[in-house]
């Protein structure tokens, strides 16, 4: 057995907590879990059921915590986990996995598939069974600080264009202000109108607000390969940073595991509490406009649709925020079928996206969102996650739809009303 695989295994078997004891125990194999799960319902192929997908770690499950599986261990009648087994699920547990949560949702017994999912992960990169442009966007996460390589001067020529077409000054590395916000990668590299969007409004509403130069990029890449110890070196950044200009709260990018990091994951990857809150961007806006903070003055009539990310809605609970900000600016917004906490996912997150591999397969599934959008008929589809917006995108362009893809954010601040006195610095 080679140095890794005996890692990798070392690790799976001490990523068995009680929770994945009680979840393997508990598993009726009923099968619903694969209905909900694009990757099968788009292939009908059995081995994307995300039960399936943890096989290698059920059995070491099996043979080291239970009576039986010990007996046939010891007789032989168990097989062991190979590398060549490993090498086989890297695709089942990378490629065919967003990590979006709803099979989860759908487990009679309540079993979160996707906690599984994540500590299957952590054996399968000790083991060196990882996608290689996954392994390539975490090194640049950690080197650089960014999967996508931006760096603090991309930020800067985005500030200095936003302060020349504003005539507003961005806050770099103010100490004392009430909020520090932070972007992720596709939103500096490919989505930087989201800078003088969000100036714009802060400045209406009054926002004391502030970027940090060491702590400005959100997407964690630890979090979607599996690796907790990355997870917390940049969840880390970001909390220093923080706790240096001594910020009230930090805000979340539209990136749906930066969400999930820095929000619900980040004290217990870095051992501690905050002493600053989470809030997501568009929590932030919509706090505003109950406040009367976030004044619109018009409205855009095209027929547009929202489409949910998945660790914003599913797994965060923010629901009705973009819809009450879609409310004010957006009369002729519509559902899809199935939005809110059952919309389908993407088919690009928990670090597919950075998987060219897995390009053939994630659009094969965007069937799923184009049956959405089908049965819609919009110009315009609004979501809140840039990851997203990119996969979107994709796919749209793929499937030859005339369907334009745009950030909420944006859109709120294309309808803002004129300029008054504001209390912002």
């Amino acid at each position: 057995m080679s140095t890794s695989l005996q890692r990798g295994i070392d690790t799976l078997i001490g990523q068995i907590d009680a929770p994945i004891a009680s979840f393997f125990t508990s598993c009726v194999h009923c099968g619903l879990c694969a209905d909900a799960c694009l990757f099968y319902t788009e292939t009908n192929d059995p081995k994307y059921t995300p039960i399936h997908k943890l096989e290698p770690m059920r059995r070491l499950w099996q043979q080291e915590y239970t009576f039986w599986g010990k007996l046939m261990k010891q007789v032989g009648l168990s097989k062991p986990v190979t590398d060549e087994e490993l090498a086989e699920w890297e695709p089942l547990v990378y490629d065919s996995c967003t990590l979006c949560g709803r099979c989860s949702l759908v487990c009679p017994v309540g079993n979160d598939i996707v906690y599984m999912v994540r500590k299957m992960r952590e054996g399968m990169v000790a083991s060196g069974h990882a996608p290689e442009g996954l392994k390539g966007a975490t090194q640049r996460a950690v080197e650089l600080g960014s999967p996508m390589g931006v760096t603090l001067n991309t930020l800067m020529a985005h500030i200095r264009h936003t302060e020349k077409e504003t005539g507003l000054t961005v806050p770099l590395d103010k100490e004392g202000a009430d909020y520090m916000l932070v972007l992720s990668s596709a939103e500096v590299a490919d989505y930087s109108e989201i800078v003088t969007a969000v100036t714009r409004i802060f400045h209406q509403a009054g926002v004391s607000w502030t970027f940090a130069s060491d702590g400005f990029e959100g997407t964690n890449s630890g979090i979607q390969i599996g690796s907790s110890d990355l997870a917390a070196e940049l969840v880390g950044r970001i909390v220093r940073a923080a706790e240096r200009l001594r910020v009230k709260y930090v805000i979340s990018p539209e990136c749906g595991h930066a969400y999930t990091a820095l929000r619900w994951e980040g004290p217990n990857l870095i051992g501690r509490a905050y002493p600053f809150e989470v809030i997501h961007i568009i929590e932030l806006l919509d706090q505003l406009r109950s406040e009367g903070r976030l004044r619109t003055d018009s409205v855009d009539e095209t027929r547009m649709t929202f489409h949910d990310p998945c660790q914003m809605v599913r797994r965060g609970g923010v629901i009705e925020q973009p819809r009450n900000l879609l409310k004010q600016v957006a009369p002729n917004f519509v559902e899809m079928p199935e939005a809110g906490v059952q919309n389908w996912c993407c088919g690009g997150g928990g670090g597919v996206a950075a998987n060219p591999r897995a390009e053939p397969l994630r659009l094969q599934v965007f069937s799923r969102k184009k049956a959405q959008l089908d049965a819609v008929n919009v110009k315009t589809m609004v979501t809140s996650c840039s990851n997203c917006r990119t996969m979107l995108l994709d796919g749209l362009e793929h499937n030859r739809m005339d369907v334009e893809v745009i950030g909420l954010t944006e859109l709120v601040a294309e309808h803002l009303a004129p300029e008054e006195k504001s209390n912002a610095d």
